[in-house]
C-alpha cells in the first residue's frame, strides 16, 4: 500500500461511532505454544510481520467527515499480558496503534479494535506472526499456507479492499425483526471481565451436533438458547431469546480481504409460544441459519448497510452528525436484536511444520455495550475452545450452558481467569 492512510470499510464505520468511555469493541486471538515466549524475539517477529499487514498496523484518526486509518511509523511494542483480557482501548491508544501484541508464559495474544478487521482477518495475522516468531525462536522453516502469509511477498491489493462494496445486492433487506431480551445482574466493578474457557474434544462436539442433525454452530446456539430461557424465566415479556451469529461472507462471495467482511444474523425463539426441547431448538436454529445464510439474502443485508453510505446527504454530513445517526441506528437495529453473540471461527489448520509447536488457539470477543455476556469458539487439532466472557458478577448463564453440555455427554474442562465467583 503506497498511500499512508485508508478509509474504513463499510462495517468498520459503526465501531468508532458507538464506542464509549467504558466500552470499546475489541476482540482477541491467541496461540498457546509448547514453549515459553521470549518477548525480545516476539518483538522481532512483530517488526518482520508489520510490512505485510498495512491495514492492521494503523492508528484510528478523526477527520472532518469520516474516521480514517493512518499507517504507524513504528510497529507496536509487545507487552506482558494481565489477568483480564480486552481492557478498554483508549482513544489515545487507538491513535498510536489500534492493535496490541501481548505475551504471557507460553501465550502470544493479539487484541484488535474491530474497525481494523474481523475474526478471520485477525486469525491470519496471528498465524503469520506466530509463524514468524517460531522461525526466529526455534529455527523452523514454515511454508506459507493454511492462513500463514509469505512475509517475502508485498501486500496484495485484494487484501486491502472493502469487499462489502462488491457484495452489495440491488435490493436492500429490511432490518425489522423482533427485539431480544437482555440478561441483567450486578455489574463487576473496575471494568474486570470474567473469562471462562471450556475445552471440549472436537470430535465429541461434532458427534453431538450430528445426533441433533445440525451444524456445530447451530448446536451451540440451541444449547445457549436453552440456557437463556432457563435463567431468565421472569424477564421474557414480548421479547425473544436470540443469539446473534456472525457469518464470514468470504464463504459466499469471492474475496481475499483481510479487513472486515462479516455480517451477523439472528436466530431465536419467542418464549410466549411455549417451551422447547433441545431437539426442537436445534431444528429451529438450523432452519433459520439455512434460510438466512444464502448469497441472495446476505447480498440484500449488505445492500441495507452500503446504500446509506452512498447517499450524498450522508457523505457531506459532518462527522458529529454522522456519529449521532449511527448511534441511533445501532440502538434500534444493533444490540437490541440479540441476547448475546456466538462467534464461531470453526476448525482451523496450521502448516505441518508449525502445528507441533502450538497447543491451543483461542478467540475471545468482549461483552457488548448493552448486553453483558458473549461467547466465541475456535477449534484447532483435537480441541475446541469455547470462551465465555461476562461483565456481570454472577456466572449464572455460563453455569447453565456448561452444565447442559456435560449432561449431553461431552467432556468439558473448565478454566477461568481467577477472580472468585459466588
Amino acid at each position: 500500500m503506497s498511500q499512508t492512510w485508508m478509509r474504513l470499510d463499510n462495517a468498520a464505520k459503526i465501531f468508532p461511532a458507538v464506542r464509549r468511555r467504558d466500552w470499546s469493541n475489541v476482540f482477541r486471538l491467541s496461540a498457546t505454544l509448547t514453549e515459553p515466549v521470549d518477548p525480545q524475539i516476539l518483538q522481532q517477529a512483530v517488526e518482520q510481520a508489520a510490512p505485510r499487514f498495512p491495514s492492521m498496523l494503523v492508528g484510528l484518526h478523526r477527520g472532518m467527515f469520516w474516521y480514517y486509518l493512518q499507517r504507524v511509523s513504528q510497529p507496536p511494542q509487545v507487552h506482558q499480558d494481565g489477568a483480564c483480557p480486552l481492557i478498554h482501548m483508549t482513544r489515545r491508544e487507538m491513535r498510536r496503534c489500534a492493535i496490541r501484541v501481548l505475551y504471557y508464559h507460553n501465550r502470544i495474544a493479539v487484541e484488535f479494535f474491530h474497525a481494523l478487521t474481523d475474526g478471520n482477518g485477525g486469525l491470519i495475522f496471528l498465524k503469520t506472526l506466530t509463524a514468524a516468531y517460531l522461525s526466529l525462536a526455534q529455527g523452523v522453516t514454515i511454508s506459507p499456507g493454511q492462513g500463514v502469509l509469505d512475509l517475502r511477498q508485498p501486500p496484495r491489493p485484494q487484501e486491502l479492499e472493502d469487499s462489502f462494496q462488491q457484495a452489495a445486492g440491488r435490493v436492500p433487506l429490511s432490518r425489522r425483526e423482533p427485539s431480544a431480551l437482555h440478561l441483567d445482574g450486578r455489574r463487576e466493578l473496575g471494568a474486570f471481565l470474567h473469562l471462562t474457557v471450556a475445552t471440549v474434544p472436537t470430535e465429541q462436539l461434532k458427534a453431538a451436533a450430528h445426533r441433533y442433525r445440525c451444524s456445530v454452530t447451530a448446536f451451540l446456539s440451541a444449547v445457549m438458547l436453552q440456557a437463556i430461557l432457563a435463567v431468565a424465566p421472569g424477564r421474557r415479556g414480548r421479547k425473544w431469546a436470540k443469539v446473534a451469529v456472525p457469518v464470514d461472507l468470504r464463504r459466499l462471495f469471492p474475496s481475499q480481504t483481510l479487513r472486515n467482511f462479516a455480517l451477523t444474523v439472528s436466530v431465536g425463539v419467542d418464549p410466549r409460544l411455549g417451551s422447547y426441547t433441545l431437539q426442537e431448538l436445534c431444528k429451529v436454529v438450523q432452519g433459520q441459519l439455512d434460510s438466512q445464510v444464502t448469497p441472495q439474502q446476505m447480498a440484500a443485508r449488505v445492500a441495507a448497510n452500503v446504500k446509506p453510505e452512498r447517499s450524498l446527504a450522508l457523505k457531506i454530513a459532518p462527522l458529529p452528525l454522522k456519529n449521532l445517526i449511527m448511534r441511533l441506528v445501532y440502538r434500534v437495529s444493533g444490540e437490541s436484536k440479540g441476547t448475546l453473540n456466538i462467534s464461531n471461527l470453526g476448525l482451523t489448520q496450521l502448516p505441518p511444520e508449525m502445528a507441533p509447536w502450538v497447543e491451543y488457539l483461542d478467540f475471545i470477543i468482549g461483552p457488548q455495550a448493552t448486553y453483558y455476556n458473549n461467547c466465541s469458539v475456535l477449534s484447532f487439532g483435537q480441541w475446541t475452545r469455547i470462551n465465555l466472557i461476562r461483565s456481570l458478577v454472577s456466572p449464572v448463564l455460563e453455569r447453565a450452558f456448561l452444565t447442559a453440555l456435560v449432561e449431553l455427554g461431552l467432556s468439558v474442562q473448565v478454566d477461568s481467569n481467577g477472580r472468585k465467583e459466588p
